[in-house]
């Protein structure tokens, strides 16, 4: 990792075990995969639906009937909030569901110690709303793959300098899939997931504009809307 600061005041009891060196001089924890395969991580993860479930304020069984949907319609990667203690009990769930046939993550991780507690809870990868480096730095830590949140140009070359090469555009409702067209021009490594406000009709746009897939939550995905929304972004993805 290139240009990475230190983060005072950030403890194993914050970031969770620090893990050992490899052979490479990077640092890889519970997770193993070091902070340059993040990317390729969520690459493979949105493969070839380029779709990630998130999941807020579900009660558990509630989250697991979701999670299961996703699925089965070919989604791998479901997100389960953490922006209140409530998540965990949802989190660990469907962590369970999956029985490790798919990667569980965590969201809302916008401090250290929050991403610990999810990764004790079973997550396999974090997501954040905004750029953090002190919880960018715990996460390489762990071992753990992390999309942090962007929204300006200054934020998206921060997370370059911290290394980091896949990002969320949030909210990208208000940003609108030309934000992620122009954001490539200056930041061409950056691969961008569009999350926040994204539904069946807008989601194919943000992937024509770049982006690596889109987020959306439960809402957008309830009833028959999951059933639109995974033909709509895949068919994208194949003409891509």
């Amino acid at each position: 990792m290139t240009d990475t600061p230190n983060t005072p005041g950030a403890t194993a009891d914050d970031a969770g075990t620090a893990g050992t060196a490899n052979t490479t001089g990077l640092r890889t924890g519970v997770q193993g995969v070091p902070l340059p395969g993040w990317a390729d991580f969520f690459a493979d993860g949105l493969t070839p639906v380029p779709l990630m479930l998130i999941l807020r304020g579900a009660s558990p069984d509630d989250a697991v009937a979701a999670a299961r949907r996703a699925w089965s319609a070919g989604v791998r990667l479901v997100e389960v909030t953490l922006e209140s203690e409530s998540g965990l009990p949802a989190l660990e769930a469907v962590v369970r569901a999956a029985e490790g046939r798919f990667p569980v993550g965590a969201g809302t991780l916008t401090t250290p110690a929050r991403l610990s507690r999810a990764v004790n809870a079973g997550a396999r990868f974090g997501v954040a709303p905004g750029l953090d480096p002190d919880t960018v730095a715990a996460a390489e830590r762990l071992g753990v793959p992390f999309l942090p949140g962007v929204a300006t140009p200054t934020e998206a070359g921060r997370a370059v300098r911290l290394g980091v090469t896949a990002v969320k555009a949030f909210p990208a409702s208000i940003l609108g899939p030309a934000w992620v067209s122009a954001l490539a021009g200056p930041f061409p490594e950056l691969r961008v997931v569009a999350t926040g406000g994204v539904d069946a009709r807008s989601a194919p746009d943000y992937l024509r504009a770049g982006a690596l897939g889109v987020g959306v939550g439960r809402s957008s995905a309830s009833g028959g809307a999951l059933a639109e929304l995974v033909p709509a972004v895949s068919r994208r993805t194949a003409t891509t």
